[in-house]
């Protein structure tokens, strides 16, 4: 049958979460520095959520999911269109180099497409040689470098 890419399902909950730890742990979140199941719980109920800009595919190989990726729309302000960013990306490692990373990204192009959107865009780390290599044969990289500052939640009033 072959590997199906295809929208998240409530039933997939158990699978996507064997991935969403793995992908999680690839960037430092685990253990004591895990993600707070909290967003995991918000996060997954975005996603089935219609009224959400987020949205998840998946790799199904034959009821086994090994592949996911996350993507939102988002207005900007150099487009009239808007634009999709792809979040997150991980496919099973014993199934990397087959395909499925380059298929997901090709999906998620194909939804932005039909969503009217005028672009997609994605980050990763530096050091992520392995995932570099497919986005450098996919897409331009377009020579920004991304900074981020942390702002808690304010206190009680």
């Amino acid at each position: 049958m072959g590997i199906e890419i295809r929208g998240l399902r409530s039933v997939d909950r158990a699978q996507w979460q064997v991935l969403w730890d793995g992908y999680n742990a690839f960037y430092g979140r685990s253990g004591p520095t895990a993600l707070d199941p909290h967003i995991t719980e918000l996060t997954w109920g975005r996603f089935l959520d219609p009224r959400e800009p987020m949205h998840a595919l998946v790799a199904d190989d034959g009821g086994r999911i090994v592949g996911i990726v996350h993507y939102l729309y988002h207005r900007s302000t150099t487009r009239a269109a808007d634009i999709c960013y792809l979040q997150d990306l991980f496919t099973v490692p014993a199934q990397r180099g087959q395909g499925i990373g380059r298929r997901l990204i090709a999906a998620v192009v194909e939804a932005a497409r039909k969503a009217g959107s005028s672009r997609v865009y994605w980050q990763t780390k530096a050091d992520n040689a392995t995932a570099r290599a497919l986005y450098d044969r996919v897409a331009e990289h377009s020579g920004f470098i991304v900074y981020a500052t942390e702002i808690s939640a304010p206190g009680p009033s």
